[in-house]
């Protein structure tokens, strides 16, 4: 009968421990809930496990909260502060970082070895304000997706990940990654995402899917950090460029194309792409392919203003082959997001950080000022916009109820100075802080 009486009490016990949740009330001074739309003042935001419950007008205190009496109710003082929406960076390579050594890691580091470097970048990632970011392109090995899986879990702290894996690229393009290494070490090297022809790009893409890619990084063009003198031009063929973008959308995955030159935009446009990554030599005729498809730019600012100066730099550790696209493609970044913003494109917030140090993602920022964006526009794009553009709108984004409770808070107005974000104090990610000014 003892034993009876314990099944029986069992559930009511798992039933009362589950009742109990924290629940956090955040006090916001001025509240971006919508970036775009105009701020909200002297609000509460109240959120239960890793979800936004509501937006109250006024100050709650633990009295006012909607809690269960056995709940832990905590209040967050922010009444100084400017909170906005969890930020996104919607280009990043967490697993790397540029550095003289590099090419030397590609073959010393363990894919273990390269999951422990990624949990260090995701961490100072988050702690910058960025509780979501797209990893558009980390190899073959699934170090990538282990550190996905840690962060969404908690078991580190990191941004959620959306990651496309290996990045589809022709057999001595952008991304093949194998250039100046010996044969066989170049087989060594060999990554999934290499393919030739529509039927194996095809394969690759679902290779990739296979894997557990969120979505889908495609080379249409050049670039500038591969060991190889082959330009910024187009380097896929308009039939490999529409297999894979129809195959990524049959699959249910968006599609992306790093893209220099305006042949290889227009080219990955046409193909139907959702985003260009780059996109330094798009024009007016390339705007309006924009415009047709709804496709988003993604201008990496900061990558075209850190390989500049280090094309500049007589010490450079950049490879003769890297140093002249750097001095070529670099100084003209600046300009071309100017005219993606005077066209009217889309713009969604990345970084390409890898490239320059993780952590310093807000220094995209003042670049999207410098080229015309105005604060509030540039805090959409990594916000709003950059939940559009990896189509998550529905979960993040935006400060309402039902979406995942992602703040960040800085204490000066991002809205007067775009740069009170390259300091952000407040950081909660999934209903949990991990940053705070207490």
């Amino acid at each position: 009968m003892r034993f009876v009486l314990s099944l029986l009490v069992l559930p009511a016990l798992i039933l009362s421990s589950a009742a109990a949740e924290t629940v956090h009330l955040v006090q916001a001074g001025t509240l971006l809930a919508v970036p775009g739309e105009e701020p909200l003042h002297d609000v509460t935001i109240v959120v239960r496990g890793d979800r936004i419950e509501r937006v109250a007008q006024g100050y709650l205190s633990e009295a006012g909260a909607t809690a269960e009496a056995s709940d832990d109710v905590v209040v967050h003082d922010l009444k100084a502060m400017t909170v906005m929406p969890g930020l996104i960076d919607g280009h990043v390579h967490l697993l790397s970082e540029n550095n003289p050594n590099q090419r030397l890691q590609r073959v010393e580091m363990s894919d273990a070895g390269n999951a422990l470097i990624g949990a260090k970048h995701a961490r100072d990632t988050l702690m910058a304000g960025f509780t979501t970011v797209r990893d558009v392109g980390a190899g073959s090995g699934d170090a990538i997706f282990a550190l996905r899986a840690a962060t969404e879990k908690g078991y580190l702290p990191g941004p959620r990940i959306f990651a496309a894996g290996a990045i589809i690229t022709p057999t001595g393009g952008h991304a093949d990654g194998t250039q100046g290494y010996r044969d066989d070490v170049a087989e060594l090297l060999h990554s999934s995402g290499v393919c030739d022809g529509a039927e194996e790009c095809r394969k690759a893409v679902r290779e990739q899917i296979r894997r557990g890619a969120d979505q889908i990084k495609l080379t249409s063009t050049g670039g500038v950090l591969s060991n190889t003198a082959t330009g910024t031009g187009q380097q896929f063929t308009d039939e490999e460029l529409a297999a894979i973008v129809e195959t990524a959308h049959a699959m249910g995955r968006k599609a992306t194309a790093h893209a220099h030159g305006k042949g290889g935009i227009d080219a990955a446009l046409r193909a139907g792409v959702d985003s260009i990554e780059h996109g330094t030599y798009l024009d007016e005729g390339s705007a309006k392919l924009f415009k047709r498809s709804g496709a988003y730019l993604v201008p990496t600012i900061l990558a075209g203003v850190t390989v500049a100066e280090w094309a500049k730099d007589p010490d450079t550790f950049l490879t003769p082959f890297q140093k002249a696209k750097a001095a070529e493609v670099g100084p003209n970044m600046l300009a071309m997001a100017r005219l993606a913003h005077e066209q009217g494109i889309n713009i969604a917030f990345g970084t390409d950080t890898g490239v320059s140090k993780h952590g310093e993602n807000a220094r995209e920022f003042p670049l999207l000022v410098e080229a015309g964006l105005t604060p509030m526009e540039a805090i959409r794009a990594a916000t709003v916009e950059g939940s559009r553009n990896l189509g998550q709108e529905d979960l993040i984004g935006t400060v309402e109820a039902g979406k995942k409770a992602d703040l960040v808070a800085v204490d000066e107005d991002p809205l007067s100075d775009i740069e009170a974000l390259l300091d952000v104090d407040f950081v909660m990610k999934d209903g949990r802080v991990y940053k705070s000014p207490e």
